[in-house]
């Protein structure tokens, strides 16, 4: 099987509402690369909605969708950042996470009443966002003599490499970013350049 080299996620900020006797349910969806953002969009959400009830959320990262984490914030367990992540699984998306913002509405909705409303709600905001397909690039640095500057410009031009950071020296090096699919034959193409050292840098 080939490596899978794309993934889907949204290109902004994105909002949905859904209500249910009397409560209401608004949906956040945000495109984040880390969790590193995630206290700080909820914290600006619990200031911007001072009388809500809870603020439940889902997120999942990484090219792999390997990564997630739920937050049921005083719901019954398992009915609200779960049924959010779901919405996420099912649309396929990554490096997005969703917040729920609950005004309660004076009426208990039951375990089945608030599973089906944060999903409904975060399915609302998935549906008003723009969904993209982004590439998974590998970024690899390369250091090379001076002289052997035509040769790597021309490499980066027939592979259409994205150039990340470069530093033109005695010793010229750079960051480039290739998409997976391409890391065979741009790696095979480097290798056969005079002078060349080729590292790994990460994944993106």
């Amino acid at each position: 099987m080939l490596f899978d080299d794309t993934y889907k996620t949204i290109s902004a900020i994105s909002e949905g509402i859904f209500r249910d006797k009397g409560s209401r349910f608004v949906a956040y969806a945000y495109p984040i690369k880390t969790d590193a953002s995630v206290k700080d969009i909820v914290q600006n959400l619990r200031a911007e909605h001072p009388k809500a009830r809870h603020f439940c959320w889902a997120q999942r990262l990484t090219t792999d969708r390997s990564i997630f984490k739920i937050q049921d914030d005083g719901e019954p367990s398992g009915t609200a950042g779960r049924p959010i992540l779901n919405t996420l699984l099912s649309a396929d998306l990554t490096n997005i996470l969703i917040v729920v913002v609950r005004y309660f509405g004076g009426t208990l909705l039951g375990v089945p009443g608030l599973i089906n409303a944060y999903k409904t709600a975060a399915l609302t905001a998935i549906k008003a966002a723009a969904i993209i397909e982004e590439t998974v690039n590998d970024i690899y640095e390369i250091k090379f003599d001076y002289l052997t500057m035509n040769d790597v410009m021309k490499l980066i031009k027939d592979e259409q490499l994205n150039i990340l950071q470069q530093n033109f020296d005695n010793t010229c090096s750079m960051q480039l970013e290739v998409r997976k699919s391409k890391i065979d034959t741009v790696l095979d193409k480097l290798s056969k350049l005079d002078n060349i050292d080729t590292r790994y840098l990460y994944t993106a």
